[in-house]
């Protein structure tokens, strides 16, 4: 017990002549040991490389884990060296979500196929994500972290060893000067200067050593940095593939969107013989409600009454075309279309234009009326009003 008082009151001492003397270097009272300047450009590029480091990892924390509390949980498993849960990612959320609502509202509708299709994209770009975290906390955030956690630390301590050196080194030269000074008044202070310079040439040893390993640490940086440049690269190279596998998905899911979106809107949209049927009254209301009213098929016969027999015959003269006394409705149009040919009508995106279907035709064409230009409009390129 008394040892250890003495042992703290000696460190407190100390410490305390060490700040007297750091405080009197910074007001220009007492003299410094420089470094060459290698050694300042050396500590100067630590210093930046430890600066920069942890911004980077920090950003790519925030990239990888938006979510603060989540980031914060991860850092509390690590530190208790605990396995991180596995989460779900937002894209998995989404698919789960999705395929949910698509058994609910009936996996054979129109909307209940597009739903499970979309939930399993979102499902693949979910693993997708999960895959390139882990690959990029592995091959990237991992090594910054453990040059912080590690080399930094030991670089770090051993320049404290050295400025106490340094500070030490300086004490023993201002006691060599004030001894010096003494021993011009008095020969009996020659032992003293003796003492002096057996100190000094002590601390010299020591200081000149630690410089030595601190210098071999500081050049390590470039090693470090090469590192870094392979954990870049390796970084860059699984952000590629994620967003490379992304964009196939995607691909992938417009495709199948697309060859099913005329059946969706013909399915749902236009009349035909099986919506003129009983069973279109037990039909749901919101079908029943955005199907559009149609004439009734009528079995092929040489003349349809109050339409001209090239419509019957699949050829279409605009001028001889006259709408049904019910059946018509406003649309909106969704893409700009360029006509084939004079039967069918131009269309401009966002424009209004009257449509309606007429017995024999294609379903999925209708009629399209704009003033007093007339033709045949695809039913995919338009967004029917109620």
């Amino acid at each position: 017990m008394e040892f250890n008082v003495k042992k703290l009151a000696s460190d407190a001492g100390v410490f305390f002549s060490r700040a007297m003397q750091f405080t009197e270097e910074k007001l220009g009272q007492a003299e410094k040991t420089e470094l060459d300047a290698h050694f300042e450009n050396l500590l100067a590029r630590a210093d930046c490389t430890k600066n920069w480091t942890e911004k980077i990892l920090r950003q790519t924390e925030v990239l990888l884990q938006p979510n603060p509390s989540a980031r914060v949980e991860e850092f509390l498993y690590e530190k208790l060296d605990r396995k991180v849960p596995s989460r779900v990612t937002n894209g998995e959320l989404l698919a789960q979500y999705m395929t949910e609502a698509a058994n609910d509202f009936g996996p054979g509708t129109p909307y209940g196929k597009t739903l499970i299709k979309v939930g399993e994209t979102q499902r693949r770009l979910g693993a997708a994500e999960r895959e390139f975290i882990h690959s990029a906390s592995i091959n990237f955030l991992t090594p910054l972290r453990n040059f912080l956690e590690g080399d930094w630390r030991t670089i770090s301590k051993e320049r404290r060893i050295l400025q106490n050196r340094r500070l030490d080194l300086d004490a023993c030269k201002a006691r060599l000067k004030k001894a010096k000074a003494a021993e011009a008044k008095a020969a009996l202070w020659s032992d003293e200067v003796e003492k002096a310079e057996h100190e000094l040439r002590l601390t010299q040893t020591e200081f000149d050593r630690q410089a030595e390993v601190t210098r071999l640490l500081l050049e390590g940086i470039s090693s470090t940095h090469v590192n870094h440049l392979r954990c870049l690269h390796e970084f860059v190279e699984s952000q590629t593939n994620y967003y490379a596998q992304c964009y196939q998905f995607m691909l992938d899911l417009q495709k199948q969107l697309g060859s099913s979106k005329g059946e969706i809107f013909s399915g749902t949209f236009v009349g035909n013989a099986e919506s003129a049927s009983p069973a279109a009254a037990t039909s749901p209301p919101a079908v029943a409600a955005a199907t559009l009213p149609a004439v009734p098929t009528i079995p092929v016969v040489p003349t349809i009454v109050g339409v001209p027999n090239t419509v019957a015959e699949g050829v279409l003269n605009p001028n001889e075309v006259k709408p049904p006394a019910s059946g018509t409705r406003r649309a909106r149009v969704l893409y700009d279309y360029e006509a084939a040919d004079s039967t069918e009508l131009a269309l401009l995106a966002d424009e209004m234009i009257t449509v309606y279907s007429l017995p024999g035709m294609d379903p999925d064409w209708l009629i399209g009326e704009r003033g007093n230009q007339k033709g045949k409009v695809p039913v995919t390129y338009l967004e029917l009003l109620s």
